[in-house]
């Protein structure tokens, strides 16, 4: 266990679906490994949307989320600076002080915004790799009682 949390957020313009998404995956990860006393997770956007994109929701449902009561929010730039981990989607206008030493990872990813169904489950599961994929390397960071 960490003294302090590993602060981590994903970030996106609307924080209406791939932030939305990774939240998801990141919350259920950080259950499934215990790390709940050494993970924080925040999620917001640079220009919020009014709520979640329903195709989002509608996916992310088929893997056992319910997103339909989250709301997107703004993320202030103090916010990220505190974090030691920083996900963006792809659409990220951030503009991260240099010697705020936060890992920035862009993933690049399509929005699934606008697009079907098939599209949308591509997205999401690319979304879920990436996620595991960052859980194991932080929680190789964590120290661990002998």
């Amino acid at each position: 266990m960490t003294d302090t949390p590993i602060r981590v957020a994903f970030v996106c313009v609307q924080n209406a679906g791939r932030s939305q998404m990774s939240t998801a995956y990141a919350e259920r990860e950080r259950e499934r490994r215990g790390l709940e006393a050494d993970i924080e997770i925040l999620t917001g956007g640079t220009s919020p949307a009014e709520r979640v994109h329903d195709v989002v929701v509608e996916v992310m449902r088929e893997d056992g989320f319910d997103l339909s009561d989250r709301t997107p929010r703004e993320i202030s730039t103090a916010e990220l600076e505190s974090c030691e981990y920083v996900a963006t989607m792809g659409c990220s206008t951030l503009e991260l002080d240099p010697a705020s030493d936060v890992d920035v990872r862009d993933w690049a990813l399509a929005d699934p915004d606008g697009n079907d169904l098939d599209r949308v489950r591509e997205i999401r599961d690319e979304i879920r790799d990436r996620v595991t994929a960052l859980f194991d390397e932080i929680e190789r960071e964590i120290p661990r009682d002998a």
